[in-house]
């Protein structure tokens, strides 16, 4: 029976599978080496938070690297150079992506201008919890007033921030040299990535662990770029159904809606329930009854559980499974380190730290606990 084989009991009895105890991956057994790996784990992510601005743009074109380099591959094999391949990917990536942003911006900027106009409406459908959070409101404002002392003559000195034109100018020029970033090093990744990794298994001592470099090598890309893209795609769909239920229901403007749920789909668990709250809300501001209001939000929970219960873990295999509690984990703590950009990397990057765990031996046991 081969190491990674199941035992099961006699013929014609139904058991549960036991995975052998030799084969059950194990910790370090060295304590000093793991305090120094958690050592070293504190200072790589205080060096990411600290290079967060040059660094979120380098993991983003390490992404979308893997993501495009099967339709690389397939453009070498149509005998296109390399740089012209990379090039045509990238255009193809980015100019979707500025059709979409040109498409949307029309539906986004009307519901953005329409925002104050619909405060009343939405406060009106809402008056049921109108009153308990006005009692929550006079409670609040007197305990303040008891936690108030004698008033001070002290005058108030008002400090000014930047305006909103200085942040959105600077939260511009942030964006664009990013992109920036990310577009350049996405060309030399997809251009010189093999010879990049040629010369790293050169310098390795011996010809046994230079042919195991290249096995792990091309095994974990290949791994990350099937997930990088069979997420993808599986998003892209939970998009166009989205899209296509709301336009039946009559919801206004369904490709915004489509593109939304494609998005939130990137960010596990956290994405859609913030998917159903919105399109609560995009309901009671579209209908005009209260039970209409639930259909938008009870469609898109629908395709949700239909696409992540039954076609995607049967797409991805158990292999690329996550636990759910470090999902969560991620979320929270990317989102603290990097903001919205490190929410939307959590999941891909938990995934990819898995892949990359279950083929390095000393790592085994960590993609095992990171598996769902």
């Amino acid at each position: 029976m081969s190491n990674n084989s199941w035992l099961g009991g006699p013929a014609g009895e139904a058991e549960e599978p036991v995975l052998e105890y030799s084969d059950a991956p194990r910790l370090p057994q060295d304590v000093r080496s793991v305090m120094l790996s958690g050592i070293f784990v504190l200072l790589v992510f205080y060096t990411l938070y600290a290079t967060g601005e040059i660094t979120i743009p380098l993991v983003f074109a390490i992404l979308f690297k893997l993501l495009l380099q099967p339709g690389v591959r397939l453009l070498e094999r149509l005998r296109f150079p390399v740089p012209v391949a990379a090039l045509a990917m990238i255009a193809l990536l980015f100019g979707l992506l500025a059709g979409a942003g040109y498409l949307l911006s029309g539906p986004a900027a009307s519901w953005a201008q329409k925002a104050p106009e619909s405060l009343p409406r939405l406060e009106d459908r809402l008056s049921v919890l109108k009153q308990p959070i006005e009692e929550l409101q006079q409670a609040a404002q007197r305990v303040e007033q008891l936690t108030q002392g004698a008033p001070s003559s002290t005058p108030t000195v008002a400090l000014r921030g930047p305006g909103l034109t200085d942040y959105l100018f600077a939260g511009t020029r942030s964006v664009l040299r990013g992109l920036g970033i990310t577009v350049l090093m996405l060309f030399f990744l997809l251009t010189y990535g093999e010879v990049f990794m040629r010369r790293l298994v050169e310098i390795l001592p011996s010809f046994h662990d230079k042919k195991r470099a290249v096995a792990l090598s091309h095994e974990v890309e290949h791994n990350i770029s099937l997930y990088l893209v069979t997420v993808t795609m599986m998003n892209a769909s939970v998009g166009i159904a989205t899209a296509l239920v709301m336009w039946a229901i009559g919801l206004p403007d369904p490709p915004l809606w489509g593109a939304l749920a494609f998005v939130l789909n990137y960010v596990l668990i956290l994405g859609p329930l913030t998917g159903v709250v919105l399109f609560f809300i995009v309901g009671l501001l579209s209908f005009d009854t209260l039970w209409q209001a639930f259909i938008p939000p009870a469609a898109y929970l629908l395709i949700h559980v239909i696409e992540g219960e039954w076609i995607t873990p049967n797409l991805l295999a158990r292999r690329f499974t996550l636990n759910p509690v470090l999902v969560i984990g991620s979320l929270i703590f990317w989102d603290w380190m990097w903001g919205i950009p490190g929410a939307l990397l959590a999941v891909p990057m938990l995934a990819v730290f898995k892949i990359v765990c279950d083929r390095v031996r000393p790592l085994a046991a960590v993609g095992h606990f990171i598996g769902g």
